[in-house]
């Protein structure tokens, strides 16, 4: 028999955009929605990824992450992407903030309709 092979699922979420990270033991190699992370574009998305990386240090060599993301923006998927990476590290935490919701009497969440004093 086979031995046992060790594999982790870990999730993150930033806004509107959810990252599902599947880690298991390998060569350090990294692929964000089936592409190599070195492709990536924007460079800051790509540098705000390897963060968790660089703070592992050698252990990040040793592990395959395949990691899927959807919805949002590029960046809101580079920070969902790095907490579901940083699940057994630091970086746990994220930002909850999100849009305001659009109210009634105007364009926007908190602009109004424009009056009229003449």
């Amino acid at each position: 028999m086979s031995e046992k092979k060790k594999l982790s699922l870990e999730t993150g979420k930033r806004k509107t955009a959810i990252a599902r990270a599947v880690m298991r033991p390998g060569k350090g190699r990294i692929y964000i929605n089936d592409q190599s992370l070195d492709y990536m574009y924007p460079e800051v998305a790509r540098m705000k990824i390897e963060e968790p990386l660089l703070i592992a240090g050698d252990r990040s060599k040793a592990v395959d992450i395949r990691v899927n993301v959807e919805g949002g923006g590029v960046m809101a998927q580079a920070e969902a992407a790095r907490i579901a990476i940083a699940r057994d590290r630091v970086m746990i935490a994220g930002d909850q903030r999100v849009t305001e919701p659009k109210k009634f009497g105007g364009p926007s969440a908190r602009r109004r309709k424009q009056k009229s004093y003449r």
